[in-house]
């Protein structure tokens, strides 16, 4: 028999609305989560140890700065440090990564932006060969309503430091997806383009290897904010085309091989693994996926087409798994 059809990944959400389920950016790192736990108490000796630990490992070291900096009074803990030790980059960095993420949020001042691309250029001088003030400063620029025109020359700046940085690479599929959604279903988008030219570039067990997949999801968002697809995957064709059945059956058969479960951001490819193969319609494969998941799901994919991420995901393991 056939598998079940995708399931329709629960509700679209209400504008405006939010989810009660919190989804933690620190994933599967305990280490950071015990260093966070101390610098939300305005302890960051901790924080410091850990990214002292952390060196050069700079996809790690980028996903533990801006974890710390989502926190609470993060601006204000990492400026008391910055104080004490005013040469640290780190104490640098951290700042910089604090103020960009006040400067995103939903109720930012106008000069939050200018204060926090300032802290970010600080931090650059203090510490030029990371990546991350340039990765902070990509971010704070892909979230500017006026567009992104330097998103292309931060991008360069990051990959020059470090050239498979996964986050950077995330961002920039996101931004290349958004082009042109009138032209639809083209195979020869610019994000696919990309996409596979990462892939191909990064070492054979870089997780850069799934990045096609993150294109063909960021690509179907796109394609339903555009009302040209469906926001049911059952009813899309982008899920069911021979491109999407090769881009799916590689980076399920990369991640069969050379699963990176030492990778910071692993579970987020793990989150887009499975999102792929629900909406793929294969269940079996999924099922792998949700278990090495476990309980670390992440709202990207998952809140794509207006959903409730947490409901979402819920629907699609269930749909896997066969248990809630």
């Amino acid at each position: 028999m056939p598998p079940p059809p995708p399931p329709p990944l629960g509700r679209s959400r209400r504008r405006g609305s939010r989810s009660d389920h919190v989804f933690d950016p620190a994933l599967d790192d305990d280490e950071l989560v015990a260093a966070r736990s101390r610098f939300t108490q305005g302890r960051w000796s901790q924080a410091r140890t850990l990214l002292v630990d952390t060196g050069r490992d700079w996809d790690r070291r980028a996903h533990r700065l801006l974890a710390l900096a989502e926190t609470s009074s993060a601006v204000d803990w990492a400026g008391d440090w910055l104080l004490v030790e005013p040469e640290s980059a780190d104490a640098a960095t951290l700042l910089a990564c604090a103020r960009v993420a006040r400067a995103l949020r939903p109720k930012a001042k106008p000069n939050d932006a200018v204060g926090a691309r300032e802290a970010c250029l600080a931090a650059a001088r203090l510490t030029p060969d990371d990546p991350t003030p340039w990765l902070a400063l990509l971010l704070l620029d892909r979230g500017r309503d006026d567009g992104a025109d330097e998103t292309g020359r931060l991008f360069e700046e990051v990959r020059s430091r470090h050239p498979d940085h996964h986050h950077a690479h995330h961002v920039m599929t996101a931004l290349l997806a958004e082009s042109n959604p009138e032209s639809g279903h083209d195979p020869l988008h610019e994000v696919y383009d990309f996409a596979a030219w990462a892939a191909e570039l990064a070492p054979a067990d870089s997780p850069l290897a799934v990045l096609p997949v993150v294109a063909h999801a960021e690509r179907y968002r796109v394609l339903v904010a555009a009302g040209i697809e469906p926001d049911d995957p059952a009813l899309s064709e982008h899920w069911s085309g021979r491109r999407a059945r090769q881009v799916m059956k590689a980076a399920f058969d990369w991640w069969l091989e050379w699963e990176r479960d030492d990778h910071p951001r692993h579970r987020l490819d793990l989150n887009f693994l499975a999102h792929a193969k629900v909406c793929e319609g294969r269940p079996a494969e999924a099922a792998a996926l949700f278990h090495r998941i476990g309980a670390y799901a992440t709202a990207a994919p998952w809140s794509y087409s207006g959903r409730e991420p947490h409901a979402a995901f819920t629907a699609a393991r269930t749909y896997a798994l066969g248990t809630p």
